[in-house]
């Protein structure tokens, strides 16, 4: 789907002092820990990316929204291996 230009929902999990460092545009930025009390804002309708640092908090990420009805897929890698643009 990145590659593809289509319309991406992108949640990012790193603290906010990461991102802070660069992030991928468009992403909105829930940290890890506030997960559970912001998930309200995401939308059930939606597929979502989840991004971290390496891809292991992604993939607790994507675990705990999946749980809850959430389709997440894990952005495996993390911000490590992304090569694209970063804001």
């Amino acid at each position: 789907k990145l590659l593809r230009k289509e319309a991406v929902n992108i949640v990012d999990v790193r603290e906010v002092e990461e991102v802070a460092e660069g992030k991928i545009p468009e992403a909105c930025n829930i940290p890890l820990g506030l997960l559970e009390f912001r998930m309200h804002e995401l939308d059930k309708k939606k597929e979502y990316i989840i991004v971290c640092r390496s891809g292991g908090r992604s993939a607790r990420a994507v675990q705990f929204l999946e749980s809850y009805g959430f389709q997440a897929i894990n952005m495996v890698g993390g911000m490590l291996a992304w090569e694209g643009k970063v804001v």
